[in-house]
């Protein structure tokens, strides 16, 4: 059976849910992953409103949509991270509060907390998004870096995550980070050392993204294999370089979509991601959960780009055989 195809929301947010499932319902989708800010799915009200749950699943079902997952990549980000006014802008009011850099991590944490808790009062069992980093500044080390700090920020990590990941093994929720940079873990020995600091808990898995390992020259089937008991959930998403010689791997700290840049994200299909290695290698570890695009190109259209990537995704999800090729040949004894 083909894996379920759903579209992440978060890019999405400026449109009510209502509308966006007609469009989603109308395109073929087979359900949604929920973000949790604009209006998709509000966490404190999935736990104290009557009926917000049961309104979100009406819209869904009205609209032949199911889902799978919700997203809260916004607030995880902030649990970890060293808070600047950045911020402000990607966190709800509350969990900003008074700006206090301890504070907000705090209460971002709680948010997260009540995001498992939403989450299974929804009826799904996976939470995807991000956990911040309190080391990623210090990727490019030069003045040099004290190792014992960047030691100091994987446990940083775990005395963070540890507490809310109790929340989400109670709920019998799982967390998925979108391996990404900006993260406690971008590549594969930060991957390794970051389920190592939080003790390989099996409430703290992956939501693997392989266009966040496009412009990284990262292999992502071979990131699926090492992982396999880690990949919770998937995202469909591409990514393009375009090196010539004047753009930069680092990005120049130049918007997406302007053409100067050394890699941008594009519609699945027309980036760098090698999908039929992918879905090759998920198909050997035994993935069987959603396929969920993750639509990101500032050159292209989404109303034209979102069912463009149902289609190709729908055409690259082929199933594995379930014979050797040369069986028909095979001596009977």
């Amino acid at each position: 059976m083909a894996r379920p195809v759903t579209l992440f929301t978060g890019q999405w947010a400026d449109l009510p849910l209502e509308e966006l499932a007609r469009k989603c319902g109308e395109w073929g989708f087979d359900g949604l992953e929920l973000a949790c800010w604009g209006d998709h799915f509000d966490v404190d009200r999935a736990l104290s409103e009557s009926g917000y749950v049961e309104g979100r699943w009406e819209i869904l079902r009205r609209n032949n949509l199911n889902c799978w997952a919700i997203s809260n990549h916004l607030v995880g980000q902030a649990v970890c991270d060293p808070i600047d006014a950045r911020h402000q802008a990607t966190v709800p009011p509350d969990v900003w509060g008074d700006g206090d850099p301890e504070g907000v991590r705090g209460r971002a944490a709680e948010k997260i907390k009540d995001t498992a808790r939403a989450a299974a009062k929804f009826g799904v069992t996976q939470v995807n998004g991000f956990t911040g980093s309190s080391i990623w500044a210090k990727l490019y080390s030069f003045p040099p870096n004290d190792f014992a700090d960047i030691e100091r920020g994987y446990e940083d990590f775990a005395e963070r995550w540890n507490p809310i990941i109790d929340v989400f093994d109670r709920e019998g929720v799982g967390w998925g980070l979108e391996v990404h940079p900006t993260e406690i873990a971008y590549d594969f020995v930060t991957t390794r050392r970051a389920l190592e600091a939080i003790g390989y808990r099996e409430g703290f898995g992956i939501n693997f993204d392989p266009s966040h390992f496009a412009h990284q020259f990262l292999d992502s089937s071979r990131f699926i294999e090492e992982f396999a008991d880690r990949i919770y959930h998937f995202h469909v998403k591409d990514s393009r370089k375009a090196l010539d010689g004047r753009r930069s791997i680092l990005a120049s700290h130049l918007e997406f979509g302007e053409a100067e840049r050394g890699w941008d994200f594009v519609s699945p299909g027309h980036g760098d991601v090698d999908f039929e290695s992918v879905v090759r290698a998920l198909n050997r570890t035994g993935y069987d959960g959603p396929l969920s695009i993750e639509w990101e190109d500032s050159g292209m259209d989404r109303d034209w780009g979102a069912p463009e990537a149902l289609a190709f995704t729908r055409r690259i999800d082929f199933a594995p055989s379930t014979v050797a090729f040369d069986a028909a040949f095979a001596r009977e004894e």
